[in-house]
């Protein structure tokens, strides 16, 4: 039967009870049914024991106990038909708890469903199909109205809306045109476009969301963790009720009522349910959490660590100023920089190419390129090594003083060029969400960046953050959070960029800016945040502390139920099979009240 989905059991299950009465009812031969349960219920005992006995073997302890002792103790005393009602309310909780779980489930699995599938390529012969897993980078595609983009990549050709929404969960259509890129998964709106493609279709945005969402879903079977932490005390006073009943009454038939009524299906239920109705709704307010205990940590988080450039600020940097050196050109130092940059993903690059594009700079072709995180990239332009990052890197001779702004610095053979200033924009919802994560607890707010202190310093006072680390690379950044005290455990993490995906790692839960954030850094991390608002976060965190708040009152109002129940049962006026009847009851309590994860407002 281990082998069998739990629909699967339940209809073996139903099966065997129907044969069972046709046997006592129909042919009048209750030894027979007798037989055939007590038969079939040892089988499912003996297969849950081995079950709990690896659990026990790999360190964990879980609440399958119970339900053992309550389908033994009624077939020992022959109370089979309550055997058999409890076997069908185990294994149709269980198929309960699939379907809810598929329910709760449904917008990530909108992702999967909506996959891209064929691409158009462009040829000499004019357009062919393909799969969209044999495109290849550099080649051009055709995104016919209303198609999905296969793959990321630039406009070439034409301009359009694109319906982000599944990516972003932003729902208003973005306006785009010849340059601007297009991610896989969008919808293309009225007009054809071309794309060049800029990534594999197993490294486009799309795809890595299904991966996400792929992980997300093979986890519900660790969520009863949070259920395990009340089985040993619930299973113990269970087990004492029932044994002092035997004793006082001194009818074995009385252990058995009052065991069939501890039947721990609420705390199987619950905490799974809430989790992934818990997931569902962060879904729908575009985050993705990877799995039910990342949940656990978020609500429980004492320790926020932000990084800085495109986190709390919005990512929308600008050029301010271009600053050659004393003897050196304006317009070299620009084009040597852009071009140098063309192939980064960091933010600074983003801008300084945007600036570069909107002053008709051409680019020069690129050869051994180098880039090393934290500090700058190093190529050969035009026979020149240019060097473009921080002005150690660039020049560490050099007795340039470091600018008071935002600023990469460019070196050409080796002496120092230049620098160009960037004008850096603090997201409008950056201060409201410190102060609502403090509000949710979060009371240790930290900024981990790379950039000068007193840029760092100025951001971080705007937004009320006090605790700031500057001047940091990637392997300081895990430094500072492996430095974090116990007692300020657990920690999360905010980034977007390659050079973050150590840092998220490192964390007790990593969360991606996925919007415009690295493939990296969302692979990297526990949770993505779809859309470009750092409020996600703090929303995050809310989502987390509601859904553990939920699963905790859905377990503990089953045992609660059960709990009285058992007490009544002592007193022998609730016979086997109607407790057996009343934990369904209890079971529908415990979902529905789980299932206020989903359904709370967003």
């Amino acid at each position: 039967m281990k082998r069998l989905s739990n629909k699967q059991k339940l209809i073996l299950i139903l099966v065997i009870a129907a044969v069972a009465l046709l046997l006592q009812y129909g042919a009048h031969q209750p030894l027979f049914a007798q037989v055939l349960v007590t038969v079939v219920g040892a089988v499912v005992a003996l297969t849950m024991f081995i079950g709990m006995i690896k659990t026990l073997r790999s360190g964990k302890y879980g609440v399958d106990l119970l339900a053992i002792l309550a389908v033994v103790a009624t077939l020992a005393v022959s109370e089979y038909w309550a055997a058999m009602v409890i076997l069908v309310m185990l294994t149709g909780g269980d198929a309960l708890e699939d379907y809810a779980a598929k329910k709760a489930n449904t917008e990530l699995k909108t992702l999967l469903d909506n996959s891209p599938q064929v691409a158009h390529i462009i040829t000499d012969d004019g357009t062919k199909d393909v799969k969209v897993d044999a495109v290849q980078v550099g080649q051009q595609v055709l995104v016919k109205p209303g198609e999905l983009v296969p793959v990321d990549g630039k406009i070439v050709k034409g301009a359009g809306l694109f319906n982000e929404a599944s990516l972003t969960g932003e729902s208003k259509p973005v306006d785009k045109g010849v340059g601007n890129v297009v991610m896989s998964g969008s919808v293309n709106g009225d007009s054809a476009v071309t794309i060049a493609v800029t990534k594999l279709a197993k490294d486009s945005q799309y795809q890595q969301l299904v991966k996400l969402v792929k992980e997300a879903e093979s986890t519900p079977a660790h969520f009863v963790r949070l259920a395990d932490r009340y089985a040993v005390p619930f299973t113990i006073i269970a087990v004492l009720i029932s044994l002092a009943a035997w004793w006082i009454s001194k009818d074995p038939r009385r252990f058995a009522e009052v065991l069939v009524v501890a039947s721990p299906c609420p705390l199987i239920l619950a905490a799974p349910v809430a989790m992934v109705s818990g997931m569902s709704r962060a879904s729908r307010n575009g985050i993705i959490v990877k799995t039910g205990s990342v949940l656990e940590k978020l609500a429980d988080a004492k320790t926020g660590a932000f990084d800085k450039t495109g986190t709390i600020t919005s990512g929308q940097l600008t050029v301010d100023e271009v600053r050659p050196a004393n003897t050196a050109d304006r317009d070299r130092l620009l084009q040597f920089a852009a071009s140098a940059e063309q192939e980064s993903s960091h933010i600074l690059a983003r801008s300084l190419l945007a600036y570069a594009s909107q002053q008709t700079v051409n680019l020069l072709p690129v050869s051994d390129l180098v880039e090393t995180t934290g500090k700058g990239v190093v190529a050969t332009i035009t026979g020149h090594q240019v060097k473009v990052g921080k002005l150690k890197y660039v020049a560490p001779q050099s007795d340039q003083p470091l600018l008071k702004a935002t600023a990469i610095y460019v070196g050409i053979d080796g002496h120092y060029y230049g620098a160009i200033t960037f004008t850096d924009h603090i997201r409008p919802e950056a201060e409201r969400t410190m102060a609502t994560l403090r509000k949710l607890g979060v009371t240790n707010l930290m900024m981990l960046t790379g950039d000068q202190r007193a840029i760092a310093e100025r951001i971080a006072s705007q937004v009320g953050i006090t605790n700031v680390k500057a001047d940091l690379l990637p392997q300081d950044k895990i430094t500072a959070l492996r430095n974090v005290p116990a007692n300020l455990h657990p920690v999360f993490m905010v980034g977007d960029g390659v050079n973050d995906a150590p840092s998220l790692v490192t964390a007790d839960v990593g969360i991606a800016m996925g919007a415009h954030g690295s493939s990296a850094a969302s692979e990297s991390a526990a949770v993505v945040i779809l859309k470009d608002d750092l409020y996600k976060v703090a929303k995050a965190v809310a989502i987390s502390t509601d859904t553990i708040r939920i699963a905790k009152q859905a377990v503990l109002i089953g045992i609660a139920i059960c709990t009285i129940l058992m007490l009544i049962a002592t007193t022998g006026i609730i016979p086997a099979f109607v407790g057996a009847m009343l934990q369904e009851v209890i079971d529908t309590v415990s979902i529905l009240w789980a299932l206020k994860a989903r359904q709370m407002h967003n």
